[in-house]
């Protein structure tokens, strides 16, 4: 198994859990995962679903420290039932909850969820693709949850939207030990990151 290079993962899920007990799992395989390479987890605060049952799993692997929550106020009521694990961080709104999330993980992963799973996970591959950061983003994509996003994505390239090195920002998987395995080896698309640094020179040289 190959060190990990990650302090924090950034999970992004659902806070119900699904029609198939299949989903539970699936979060759960990925806290087992992460406590198996010590990796710990931030996500998005809440007690119930998707998001209880990993960082459920992450606590009771690896303890205090290993979990951080983050969660708008408004979505306090809601989203929290019972006794969240961890540290939770109360924020005043969405923004600032992404900032963060994205601030304290070193790479992010999405898990069956709705929409404000995808706009968490779109935010973060757009954020790749502007060199806002260069962590990994992945899927887990088990029992095909995200075939159709991940098609729609080649779409996106088909119709000349998103560059094809811009695509390789999307890394899948459907099991959590693959998924994890190709977060650690993962690279920016060079062509990406050069691309960025020219434009960044080029508006460097019309400034000056």
């Amino acid at each position: 198994m190959p060190e990990a290079r990650f302090r924090y993962v950034a999970v992004f899920c659902g806070a119900s859990s699904g029609s198939s007990p299949e989903y539970l799992e699936c979060a759960r395989a990925l806290g087992r995962e992460l406590v198996k390479r010590q990796i710990g987890l931030v996500y998005g605060g809440g007690s119930v679903g998707l998001m209880g049952a990993v960082s459920q799993t992450v606590y009771d692997g690896l303890g205090e420290g290993s979990v951080i929550g983050v969660i708008p106020e408004a979505l306090v009521p809601r989203e929290v039932s019972g006794e969240s694990v961890g540290e939770i961080r109360v924020v005043p709104d969405m923004h600032t909850r992404k900032k963060m999330m994205s601030d304290q993980a070193d790479a992010f992963i999405g898990i069956p969820g709705g929409f404000g799973t995808l706009e968490e996970l779109l935010e973060m591959i757009t954020w790749q693709q502007l060199g806002i950061h260069q962590k990994p983003v992945a899927v887990l994509n088990m029992k095909g949850f995200y075939d159709h996003l991940l098609a729609f994505f080649d779409v996106c390239v088909t119709e000349g939207f998103v560059r094809e090195e811009g695509r390789k920002i999307v890394v899948e998987a459907s099991q959590p030990a693959e998924l994890l395995d190709k977060l650690q080896a993962y690279q920016a698309p060079v062509s990406l990151v050069e691309r960025l640094a020219a434009e960044s020179r080029a508006a460097a040289k019309l400034a000056g």
